[in-house]
């Protein structure tokens, strides 16, 4: 694995965990909303006796605790990356590094947190790419 694909797990999980949050939040509205009546008359004696929002409400359940899952590996991950982008000398590749994979900043705003140029940036990226040596036993989303 490259110090690149290393890095940026946290970017791609932290949008699936948002993704995951806007699915909840549909649920949540399905359960929430009114399902129609059915006047038809038929018996069926195998029939869900349940509300219909009951397996929304489970679906809501199950997709918390896969987000509270995916929630604690992306504290511990970003927790061992600020760890390997310490041990980075430069300053200012740390930064980047930082403000890149940690914050997910675009380039445009890294430059004007660190008052460079975006070719400046992109240097000091490829730079502290070159310095990042990834752990021997790396967290794998």
């Amino acid at each position: 694995m490259t110090a690149k694909e290393y890095l940026k797990q946290a970017y791609r999980l932290d949008h699936r965990i948002n993704s995951d949050i806007a699915e909840m939040e549909r649920l949540r509205d399905m359960a929430a909303s009114v399902a129609s009546p059915g006047f038809e008359e038929h018996y069926n004696p195998n029939r869900n006796t349940d509300a219909p929002f009951i397996h929304c409400l489970e679906k809501v359940w199950e997709l918390q605790a896969k987000i509270n899952k995916e929630v604690d590996n992306l504290i511990a991950l970003k927790s061992q990356m600020r760890d390997v982008i310490d041990k980075v000398e430069n300053v200012d590749a740390q930064m980047v590094l930082r403000y890149r994979y940690i914050h997910n900043l675009t380039w445009e705003q890294i430059g004007d947190e660190l008052c460079a140029d975006e070719s400046t940036v992109r240097r000091w990226h490829r730079q502290a790419l070159g310095a990042v040596v990834v752990p021997d036993s790396p967290i794998v989303i």
